[in-house]
């Protein structure tokens, strides 16, 4: 008998890209990323993320949300995304809400998902990343000393007026009140 509200756990029909025992990287529910992730391996998301996500084997478990691109060969959608997948074996599960565009060899949408957008066939295949270097694009630049960080002049305290602070400008002419 089936737990109602419960989702059964994810298997792919092939085992991880490397040959070792697979190791599922896990983004927990409440964890926002923002910013670019590599997995050379499977990884599940329960949290928000913004940004590009390329994976062996991904899952957007029921709760998360996912902005960006999706590169993975295997991707099962069971939360909410926005934006771009491209994968080989996609599929959106009855509680998926996806809005973008989809690029897949396969697509299985599932009674209930939602799914507003254009999906269309992919010619090329879609690999798994195999390293997770980052790619170097350009070598260092050569800065010259006037491009170089030049400390500022000397700190100047802080006075304060009734509990609210100010900079005292330099040169300035003293005020006296006069009652």
């Amino acid at each position: 008998m089936k737990s109602v509200g419960v989702k059964e756990e994810v298997r792919f029909n092939e085992p991880a890209p490397s040959g070792k025992p697979e190791i599922v990287s896990t983004l927990g529910h409440g964890v926002l990323i923002t910013g670019n992730i590599v997995c050379t391996g499977a990884l599940h998301v329960f949290g928000r993320v913004v940004g590009d996500i390329h994976a062996a084997q991904l899952v957007v478990c029921e709760g998360a949300k996912v902005e960006g691109k999706i590169v993975a060969p295997d991707l099962v959608v069971q939360g909410e995304f926005k934006g771009t997948i491209n994968g080989i074996n996609v599929k959106l599960q009855s509680t998926a809400v996806v809005d973008g565009e989809i690029f897949n060899k396969s697509l299985t949408i599932e009674q209930n998902a939602l799914f507003e957008g254009v999906a269309r066939r992919l010619d090329k295949p879609v690999a798994a990343p195999t390293s997770i270097e980052p790619k170097v694009e350009a070598a260092p630049m050569d800065l010259t000393p006037a491009q170089t960080f030049q400390p500022q002049q000397s700190f100047q305290p802080q006075q304060t007026f009734q509990g609210q602070s100010f900079m005292a400008p330099q040169n300035a002419p003293e005020l006296k009140v006069v009652s």
